[in-house]
Parts: C-alpha cells; structure tokens; sequence
C-alpha cells in the first residue's frame, strides 16, 4: 500500500459525517465533553446581558479575566489531584502562604529583602515543597490525602494568621513586579501582536501533529476540521484581545494562566507522566502492577498542586496589592475545586482535562460577576454556586455509569 492510498484512506475513513457520527455516538454514550459548560456560558451571558447591558462591556471583560486568574491558576493544580481520586483540601491556604511570602519578602524593613521574580520563585518553590511534603504522607505512610490537606489546611491558616498577626493584619506590596503580575495590561499592539503569535503556534503545532502522523501511517484528525479548528482559536484569540482593547488591555494574568494551561496540558497529554497520572487514577492497582512508580506519581502531583496554589496566591495577593489575616481564606478553596469538577474532571479519578480547570472557573466567575453587577444579594451567589456544583457531580456520576454501560 503506498502512501498517497493510505493518506486517501485516513481523510475518507476521517471525513466529516464519520467524525459527527463519532461524536454524537460519544454523546449518545455519555461522553458530554465540554459540551455542557458551553451550553450553560452561554444562557448565564444571555441571562445577565438581558439584566444589564453592562454585563458585556470591555470594562466588566477585563476585570472577569483578573477576576478568575488566581482560581483558575488553582485549580490547574486541583485538576491533577483529581485526576488521581485525591483531594487536596489545603490549597485555598497555600496560597495564602505564597502571598504572605512574597509580601514579607519584599517589605523594605533594611534585613532580608528580595522582590520581584526571584521573591515569586521562592515563594512558588516553598508551596511546591509543602506540596511534596503532603504527598509523602499521602504516597508512603498511606495516610488518606483528605485527612492530610485537612491538616494542611489548618496548618497553614494558622502560618497565615501568626505571619499577617505580628504585622498588625495586613502587608501592603509595594513592589511594582508583584503588582504587575494582577496589575499590568498590555497595550493594544502587544495585544495583538500576543494573540497572532498564539495563533500561528497552535496552527503550527496542529498541522505539524497532522502531517506527522500521516507521514507515519498513523490515525489523525481531518485536515479541514482542524483548520476550522484554527480559525475558531484565531477568532476566539483575536476576538477577546480586541475586546479588552476597548478597555485597559488584555491583562498579563490572563497571558500567565493561558500559557499554564498549555505547558500543564501538554505534560497532562503529550508525556509519559500524564499517561501515568491517568493510568493511576483510572486503577492504581493495575498501574503499579505495569511498572509505574504510583508513590513518584502521587508525591509529584501534589508537588504540581502546590505549585499552582503557590502561583494562585501570588496572583490574588498581586491583584489587591496586599495580604490581610483573609489570605487564602473565605470560599477560595470551595471555588477552586468547583472550578475543576464544573469544567468536567471527575471526582473519581482517571477522567477530565486541564482546560477543566479554565472551563469551570469562568462558568463560576461569569456567575459571581453577573450577580455583583446586577445586585443581587450574596445569598444568591452561593445558592448558585451550589446547585452548579451539585449539577456537574450528578452529570458526572450518570456519564460514569452511561459510559461502563456502553463499555467505553
């Protein structure tokens, strides 16, 4: 068979109508995908737009984007914990750990002062260490991981109260870098200059994937879908810079939680660690007894989620230019993890996306804006949050059983 009947093969057998009949026959199985996200973004936009006209304006857009980068950054971490059938219930105040850090770090008092990156690297590098710290209980003494972050998380609130204590309840961050991280907008050119080089990335990297696995006789995706695919990245991209644009400008912690979610997928989907991390978190018996080092796999996630809190809280504290005794506190951690499970990663394990982790945060956040703005009162929101919640754990649970029943 030679290679131009072989490429014939794969677009015919990989046309269109076979790909839609795949995915409706997926959907008829229960695999929802983000399909249900999608569906529920666009009646809370419709809904609060119909509220107050307010609601889509570049103004209220940027600060939706700074608004959900601390969480969603979070929650990156919290996906992988997940995906394991662990939690992490600590996350919310290593966060706050991290703030503190770099808020105490560069507070020019004449002893030890370090700002700027190298006061975020130390701070992100001490979240990821109480991240191994944690897991190590988890992974080699056995301890269940929600007895071990529930300790965590009052370990930590307690680190947060004694260091925001003795600095009579607040640290003002006067340090323009860590301000910049929640702070900082791009002009319009940046902007577009940013968005276009996203853009021509993915499609370099989507048709790289494509011809190289023809060239190998390998099952790819159909050329034209995948240009679809592009276009719709370039309108998404472009759309939302523009859009920013009529505003500040599209914000740095956007750029920073969009290049996490990337690098984070890439790891989640395109290495050997991220098939062990779903190989474990689909059966961890059947992993270890296939070679993978579960304990490694274990303590290294919960390294991933301690990293990203640290981020997180790096983020949060930047965005309000301070850390008060409330660090890492109030409904953070509760946001995080509904973030992750709303965007579809499912609580047991073995199942969901990185881009959960953005998906989610932005139904949540789209929520919480929609009802700040139209005024509605706070019981409200958190009834809200709820009933999300409890929606996307009961999809959860009937995919589960939709999808074993039709033995995919």
């Amino acid at each position: 068979m030679n290679a131009e009947t072989t490429v014939g093969r794969a677009e015919v057998d990989n046309g269109i109508g076979a790909v839609a009949l795949r995915k409706w026959e997926a959907l008829k199985a229960g695999d929802t995908g983000f399909l249900p996200v999608i569906v529920a973004l666009i009646a809370i936009v419709v809904f609060f737009y119909s509220k107050n006209s307010n609601y889509l304006s570049a103004g209220n857009f940027t600060n939706l984007m700074t608004q959900m980068a601390g969480v969603t950054a979070i929650a990156i971490g919290v996906v992988f914990v997940l995906l394991l059938g662990e939690i992490d219930l600590s996350v919310g105040f290593v966060s706050g750990v991290a703030g503190v850090v770099v808020a105490t770090l560069q507070v020019p008092d004449g002893k030890l002062e370090i700002k700027g990156i190298v006061a975020i690297g130390i701070a992100i590098i001490l979240t990821a260490v109480i991240g191994m710290l944690q897991g190590s209980f988890v992974a080699i003494v056995g301890v269940p991981s929600f007895a071990v972050t529930l300790a965590g998380l009052l370990v930590w609130q307690g680190v947060v109260l004694r260091t925001i204590g003795e600095n009579l309840g607040v640290i003002v961050i006067q340090d323009n870098t860590i301000n910049n991280v929640a702070n900082y907008f791009f002009t319009d050119t940046w902007g577009i200059i940013l968005a276009v080089a996203a853009v021509a990335g993915y499609a370099l990297a989507a048709l790289v994937g494509v011809f190289s696995r023809r060239r190998h006789d390998i099952h790819s995706d159909n050329l034209l879908l995948v240009l679809l695919k592009v276009g719709l990245m370039a309108v998404v991209a472009l759309g939302a810079v523009l859009w920013a644009n009529g505003e500040r400008g599209f914000p740095l912690a956007a750029v920073i939680v969009i290049v996490m979610l990337v690098f984070w997928t890439w790891v989640a989907e395109r290495t050997t660690f991220g098939r062990h991390v779903y190989a474990v978190g689909g059966n961890a018996e059947a992993a270890r007894r296939a070679g993978i080092n579960v304990r490694k796999i274990k303590i290294l996630v919960f390294m991933i989620s301690g990293a990203m809190a640290g981020l997180g809280g790096v983020i949060l504290a930047a965005r309000l230019n301070s850390v008060s005794l409330d660090a890492g506190g109030g409904t953070l951690l509760l946001d995080a993890i509904a973030s992750a499970v709303v965007g579809g990663t499912s609580l047991f394990g073995g199942r969901g996306r990185v881009l959960s982790a953005l998906m989610g945060s932005l139904v949540l956040a789209t929520v919480e804006n929609g009802i700040d703005l139209v005024g509605y009162p706070s019981n409200v929101k958190y009834m809200t949050t709820g009933l999300i919640l409890l929606a996307a754990v009961t999809l959860d649970a009937f995919s589960r059983r939709r999808l074993a029943r039709s033995g995919r």
